[in-house]
């Protein structure tokens, strides 16, 4: 079925799915006394309504489509908010957010003022902790099961796990803690074919309803202690006990890895099978112990439906994964495509170079964390399997690795969001500079990440990476430029290199173009002038060009200079304003302070300069989400930001050094 009929489809269905259930839910305590029919058509209402709404606004979609039955079973079954449910990877919290009152926002999801698209503490009491990034749950659920010693509350604690959040370290280092301090919780690994994938059967539900027997429980616990009384012998007796049931579930449980780090396991069973679902999670509420239960879902179930009534479903989880708005196509299920831009984005040009470097170089190879998609390496990882790594969401290990490849003459191409490679600090310190190692990072998503609001904002990596020893730092002004950094950080043997980047057009990019090897550290003169220099980062230099064209209509004539190494800086440039400019602006989309602006006060104050200087730049707090054009106009990082800055023309405080 293609994507017209699916549409048309769904058109059809809009016009005879009325929601009867989901308009009158104001907490989950309303869903409590439900019937089981009156739950399922409660699912079936969330998830139309979803895939209703999300397809007009855009948002994630396959995610929490795929958990819509976990999210009504565990509301169901759980006291929440006095019970605390921890979710991993908010995207995946929408069916959350319906359930906990949220229903007549629900279309203001991702909008600038409106809901955020991940979990918020200031939004709801039911959103817990915080998630945007990934692997944090089980973390965060440990701390909150302990503080509970220390509060003497009663209250039970739940962590979601899911769509690949598994294969983080950071979840494996909770397990491994949480086991040790055997603090009662529930960890629900929400397995959708992303993570760990153990066939779901007849047997394995049997072997689950067994073992969630709170019967076999009590005689589990009566066997245990009452060997613990034996005046000989118990050390015996428990051991060969202990040795069965591993033996037993070693041979029947794929879930031994979770029972050695101090978690019971339970499942896998079918996390679309609601009426199971809530069974098992009434008789697992209540252990004393650490417990896991693997639930096996569909990501993005029920994208497209033949039939509610039925529950025949056409799935694309990955196509699906998130979607652009429709707003003039109420119902209308599009898979996310680049703006109607004259220049591709950045993210497609870096897919485009790392293949013609490929076929130029074969000394080099790409690695990201689980961002294949997002970071434009699809074309890469299928002309170069071989030469392509995805290792999940570890970008820790990300680093590590590329480290370890650089070693051994191999030119690694790390591609990774900004705001996900501040998990790496450490390793690219340690592993990476320190050593003095080659390794290329390429860092999507630089400034504002629009709609997926502050855990997405690359706002930091200017900060976070000019301080670090042997780091060289850049950002191109359009795709040709970036074939030319991507070719210079190559042939640089020096140390880490870092290139950065917005989720925005590329403004200008030929495909046939040829590289330019850039000298380390140069800057670009793009526009002449006498009274006023504006040093741009990236893109935004254009912003200083139609800025210094405006600003010639009122007899002030600027100088542009496209400032593409933030680190080092062209100190012979900077030299040269001193005397010659009664007015410097900079202008770069990252946060102020440990900024490009600072760094440029910092040098020209420390070498005499007397003029006005003025940092244009993201503020030193989190921006919210919203377009990345208005979230740049409202906080000035724009050209009629620039205009501003020169025409006010009043004198900041010099920054001392």
């Amino acid at each position: 079925m293609n994507l017209h009929s699916k549409v048309n489809l769904l058109m059809k269905q809009k016009s005879t799915m009325q929601l009867k259930l989901l308009p009158n839910i104001d907490s989950p305590a309303d869903i409590r006394g439900f019937s089981m029919d009156e739950l399922e058509r409660l699912v079936d209402e969330i998830r139309f309504h979803t895939i209703d709404i999300v397809s007009q606004v855009g948002g994630h979609l396959a995610p929490t489509l795929g958990v819509i039955e976990l999210s009504v079973a565990l509301h169901k079954v759980y006291d929440t908010p006095n019970d605390k449910l921890i979710w991993d990877v908010g995207h995946q919290a929408y069916a959350h957010k319906l359930l906990t009152g949220r229903y007549n926002d629900f279309s203001t999801i991702r909008q600038h003022g409106g809901l955020s698209g991940f979990l918020k503490r200031s939004e709801s009491p039911y959103d817990v902790f915080g998630a945007g990034h990934a692997s944090t749950s089980i973390s965060a659920a440990t701390g909150i099961a302990e503080a509970r010693k220390h509060s003497k509350k009663k209250f039970r604690v739940v962590s979601v796990i899911g769509d690949g959040a598994m294969t983080g370290g950071l979840a494996f280092e909770a397990l491994n803690n949480a086991g040790h301090l055997r603090t009662p919780m529930l960890v629900i690994l929400n397995d959708n074919e992303m993570s760990i994938s153990p066939n779901v059967g007849a047997i394995n539900t049997y072997l689950t309803k067994i073992v969630t027997n709170p019967l076999y429980n009590r005689i589990r616990d009566k066997i245990w202690n009452i060997s613990g009384k034996l005046q000989i012998g118990k050390k015996t007796a428990r051991t060969m006990l202990h040795r069965i049931e591993e033996s037993l579930k070693s041979l029947l449980v794929p879930g031994m890895l979770f029972e050695e780090l101090g978690f019971r396991y339970f499942g896998p069973i079918d996390g679309h099978n609601l009426h199971d679902l809530i069974k098992t999670l009434e008789r697992l509420k209540n252990l004393k112990t650490p417990a896991l239960l693997h639930i096996r879902t569909k990501k993005g179930k029920g994208m497209v439906s033949t039939n509610f009534e039925t529950r025949q479903y056409h799935d694309d989880a990955v196509k699906y994964h998130a979607v652009k708005p429709n707003s003039g196509s109420n119902g209308k299920i599009s898979a996310p495509v680049s703006d109607e831009i004259s220049a591709p984005l950045f993210q497609d040009v870096f897919g485009t170079l790392v293949c013609e470097i490929a076929r130029n170089r074969k000394d080099t190879v790409c690695i990201t964390a689980a961002m294949r998609e997002g970071t434009g390496l699809v074309p890469f990882a299928k002309e170069f399997p071989h030469r392509y790594y995805d290792v999940g969401i570890a970008e820790g290990h990300a680093i590590t690795f590329s480290a370890g490849l650089a070693t051994e003459g191999v030119r690694p191409i790390v591609a990774i969001y900004s705001t996900f490679l501040q998990r790496a600090f450490d390793q690219i310190i340690h592993d990476v500079s320190i050593q003095k190692l080659p390794v290329v990072f390429c860092m999507d998503r630089a400034g504002i990440a629009g709609e997926d609001g502050p855990t997405h904002h690359g706002a930091l990596d200017i900060a976070y990476l000019k301080c670090i020893q042997n780091m060289v730092v850049s950002s191109p002004k359009d795709g040709n430029e970036l074939r030319h950094l991507l070719y210079t950080g190559l042939d640089y043997q020096d140390g880490p290199y870092a290139i950065r980047y917005p989720k925005a057009s590329s403004v200008e990019f030929n495909p046939r173009g040829q590289a330019e090897l850039l000298p380390i550290g140069s800057w670009e003169v793009l526009r002449h002038g006498s009274d006023t220099v504006i040093l741009g980062v990236g893109p935004l230099v254009f912003d200083g060009l139609n800025a210094a064209e405006k600003m010639d209509q009122s007899g002030i004539s600027c100088e542009v200079v496209n400032c593409r190494f933030i680190k080092p800086m062209d100190e012979a440039y900077l030299k040269s304003i001193i005397g010659k400019f009664d007015n410097v602006v900079t202008i770069e989309e990252g946060v102020r302070a440990g900024g490009f602006g600072e760094a440029v006060i910092s040098w020209l104050s420390s070498n005499g300069y007397k003029g006005e200087l003025q940092i244009i730049s993201l503020p030193n707090e989190y921006v919210e989400h919203g377009p990345r054009d208005v979230l740049l106009e409202q906080w000035g990082v724009s050209q009629a930001g620039i205009i501003k800055a020169i025409k006010t023309n009043k004198k900041p405080a010099k920054l001392e050094v």
